[in-house]
């Protein structure tokens, strides 16, 4: 089943993608869960973090994420103890049926280790493809962002809404690569979409991890946001935010968003169809993004 997302709010949706009360009584157990990891990365923060060469990069990050995971993995397994787990955070495209929990036990890890503020820890809860459940937990401002499937989206237990504005050229958009090492091709449709989107919006901010600048789309802080991606981690616990916000959740050519789309777009509803014309005229046919570089995870 794919993410079209945009539904107004109260929409009734289809049987399938309906919350569960069980979906529901999970959720303290996901929100303790991300909690306990962020409260663990942050002992290991340090705003004088200055890794000295790729070796200490990637040290750092296996580090970090053997820190969160000890924590995240086992609080995880006993919520939902029938649940899968998807290993590899870079993973993408479709996953067998049933329940897996796809987690990032450190997203903006590359962040955290050089000292900067815009990290955290992400859960998500999928079921037979389709994203039912997601948290996201910001340790260095104590937020926490949540949301159920048909259950609307909350920062802190208040409700998001996304921004209201209609034109591009008012509009603060996002894009940034997924993780190093990615394809020329990829590299080339970023900066051409980068290109085309600072002639069409006001200000086009470029950084890394994708899900911060989503939480933003859900939240109104930002107006739109894409990547050339389909990393499971990055992106399943967003869309969702974005999607029970109210926001909109395509691929670049405006298609419905699901784990077999290679790219995606996220925005203000009112926004949308200016943002596919802008980046459908610049993308060309979707292909695989092949690496083997972890050290953006």
């Amino acid at each position: 089943m794919s993410i079209h997302t945009g539904h107004p709010a109260g929409a009734a949706l289809a049987p399938a993608a309906r919350a569960t009360g069980g979906d529901e009584a999970l959720l303290p157990a996901v929100v303790a869960a991300v909690h306990a990891a962020g409260a663990r990365l942050l002992t290991r923060f340090s705003a004088d973090a200055r890794p000295a060469g790729r070796e200490d990069v990637v040290a750092a990050i296996d580090a970090n994420d053997a820190a969160s995971l000890d924590l995240l993995r086992d609080a995880l397994a006993r919520a939902r103890p029938g649940a899968g787990w998807v290993d590899d955070d870079e993973e993408g495209g479709t996953l067998p049926q049933g329940e897996w929990w796809v987690t990032d036990p450190v997203e903006g890890n590359i962040n955290h280790i050089h000292g900067l503020s815009d990290w955290g820890v992400t859960a998500a809860l999928v079921r037979d493809n389709l994203p039912v459940l997601a948290v996201a937990h910001l340790p260095m401002t104590g937020n926490t962002y949540a949301a159920i499937r048909g259950a609307e989206a909350f920062l802190d237990g208040v409700r998001l809404h996304p921004s209201a504005k209609t034109d591009l050229k008012a509009a603060l958009v996002g894009t940034g690569q997924a993780r190093p090492g990615e394809s020329h091709e990829t590299h080339q449709r970023l900066g051409q979409s980068v290109t085309a989107m600072l002639d069409a919006a006001l200000v086009v901010r470029v950084s890394v991890p994708a899900t911060m600048q989503l939480l933003r789309v859900a939240s109104g802080h930002m107006d739109a946001f894409w990547q050339f991606s389909q990393v499971h981690s990055g992106l399943l616990v967003s869309a969702l935010l974005v999607e029970e916000a109210g926001g909109t959740v395509t691929d670049t050519r405006g298609r419905p968003w699901d784990l077999t789309s290679h790219d995606v777009l996220a925005s203000a509803p009112g926004l949308h169809a200016a943002a596919v014309a802008v980046l459908s005229a610049t993308v060309g046919a979707a292909s695989p993004y092949a690496t083997t570089d972890r050290s953006a995870s």
